[in-house]
C-alpha cells in the first residue's frame, strides 16, 4: 500500500525551500496590503512635476467668494491661510450694490486679495466688469457641487463661502472673458445662430407642407432647389376658383416661406457686422485658407481672455498628464485583435451522413 498523499508530495517538492528558511540568520519579508497589486516603484519612479503653479494661499491673504443671482449678489470673505469665513453681505445687482460689495471687501484688506465669482459671463458679468475696471483680480468659478441640505434649504452665504474655498483648492484658475469688441462678436454670433436655427426649422416645415399639398400644387412646388422653392412659395397667390383646401395650403406655404426668408436676411446683416469687427481686430485671420468670417469671429471669442494678473505670473493651461508606462492612454483606443472562432459543428442529419460515408 502506497503512503503517497498530497501533503507529503508538497513537502517533497519544497524541501529545499523549507531548509533554507529554517537556516539561522536574518530573513527579510515584504508584506503587501490585501487586494492591491505590487507597485513598489510607482511612487519612486514617478517624475516630479516641474514648473508647478504656486498655491493661491501664498499669494493672497483673503478670497472673496461671490454667489451670483439675477437680482442679488452674496459675497463672503474667507481667510486664505485658514479657510475660515470672516463675514458676508448681500446686495442688489446694480451700480450701488457693486459699490457696497467693494466697500465690504475693503474692510478686511485693500491689497493681496482675489475675487472668486460664479458665472462671470452671466449673472456675475456686471460685478465682474465693475471690479476689473478698478484693477481687481477676478477669477471665474463654476458652480460647485452643492450637497443636499435638510428640507431642501439653500443658503447663499454658504454658496459664497464654498466658491472662495473652491478657488483655494484649485491649481489652475480661469480668467473671465474680455468684453468690448469680443463681447460684441459673441452677441452677434449668438443672434446669428438663432436666426439660422429659425430658418432651418421654417424650411423643414415648408417641405413638409409641400409633400402634403394637393396634387396640382405639389407638382408645381416640389421641383427645384431650396432657394428656388422659397422664392416660388413666397410669391404664391390664391384664386377663388380653387378649393378651400387649396387656398388654405397656399396661404400656409406662402407664410412659412416668407418666415424662412426673414431670418436669412437677418443672418446676412449679422455676418456683415461681424466682418467689420474681425477686420478691425485681426485681419490676418481672414487671409488664412479656409477661414471665413464666422470661423474667425468664433476663434476670437473663444480666445477672449483678459490679460493675466501680474501677481499670479500668468494663468497657464493645464498640461495633459502623461500616462504611466504600465497604463494605457485613454485617448488611444486599444488595438483590435483578430477573433478566432472554431467552425460550427454539423447538425445531427449531417453528422449521420458523415459517419455513414466514413464507415
Amino acid at each position: 500500500m502506497s503512503s503517497w498523499s498530497p501533503v507529503s508530495a508538497w513537502f517533497h517538492r519544497n524541501a529545499g525551500l523549507i531548509s533554507s528558511l529554517a537556516a539561522p540568520g536574518p530573513c527579510l519579508i515584504t508584506v503587501l496590503p490585501h487586494g492591491e497589486p505590487a507597485r513598489a516603484d510607482a511612487n519612486i519612479l514617478a517624475p516630479r512635476r516641474e514648473n508647478a503653479m504656486p498655491m493661491l494661499s501664498d499669494e493672497v491673504d483673503f478670497v472673496i467668494g461671490v454667489d451670483t443671482h439675477r437680482d442679488t449678489n452674496t459675497a463672503a470673505v474667507v481667510d486664505a491661510k485658514t479657510g475660515a469665513a470672516l463675514g458676508d453681505t448681500q446686495s442688489a445687482t446694480d451700480a450701488l450694490g457693486y459699490k457696497r460689495v467693494l466697500s465690504f471687501a475693503n474692510r478686511y484688506s485693500s491689497t493681496r486679495r482675489v475675487w472668486a465669482i460664479e458665472g462671470t459671463g452671466s449673472y456675475g458679468s456686471g460685478l465682474t466688469t465693475f471690479l476689473l475696471e478698478r484693477g481687481e483680480w477676478v477669477v471665474e468659478i463654476d458652480r460647485p457641487a452643492r450637497p443636499a441640505r435638510r428640507n431642501g434649504a439653500k443658503s447663499d452665504e454658504l454658496d459664497a463661502v464654498r466658491a472662495a474655498r473652491e478657488a483655494l483648492s484649485r491649481e489652475y484658475l480661469a480668467a473671465p472673458r474680455a468684453r468690448g469688441d469680443r463681447e460684441a462678436m459673441r452677441v452677434l454670433i449668438t443672434a446669428r445662430q438663432g436666426a439660422v436655427v429659425a430658418r432651418t426649422k421654417a424650411i423643414g416645415q415648408l417641405k413638409a407642407l409641400i409633400v402634403n399639398a394637393p396634387e396640382s400644387l405639389r407638382e408645381q412646388l416640389r421641383r427645384g432647389t431650396t432657394d428656388q422653392q422659397l422664392d416660388r412659395c413666397s410669391r404664391l397667390r390664391t384664386v377663388p376658383s380653387h378649393s378651400v383646401e387649396h387656398r388654405a395650403t397656399v396661404r400656409a406655404v406662402r407664410a412659412v416661406a416668407r418666415r424662412a426668408l426673414m431670418p436669412e436676411a437677418e443672418a446676412a446683416e449679422y455676418e456683415t457686422e461681424l466682418e467689420g469687427l474681425v477686420v478691425a481686430a485681426c485681419p490676418e485671420l481672414l487671409a488664412k485658407p479656409g477661414v471665413g468670417v464666422i470661423t474667425a469671429a468664433q476663434f476670437l471669442v473663444s480666445w477672449s481672455y483678459s490679460k493675466t494678473h501680474p501677481q499670479r505670473g500668468g494663468i497657464r493651461r493645464p498640461r495633459r498628464r502623461r500616462p504611466h508606462p504600465g497604463q494605457q492612454c485613454r485617448d488611444r483606443p486599444p488595438q483590435a485583435q483578430p477573433i478566432w472562432r472554431s467552425p460550427p459543428e454539423p447538425s445531427t442529419p449531417h453528422r449521420r451522413a458523415l459517419t455513414a460515408s466514413t464507415s
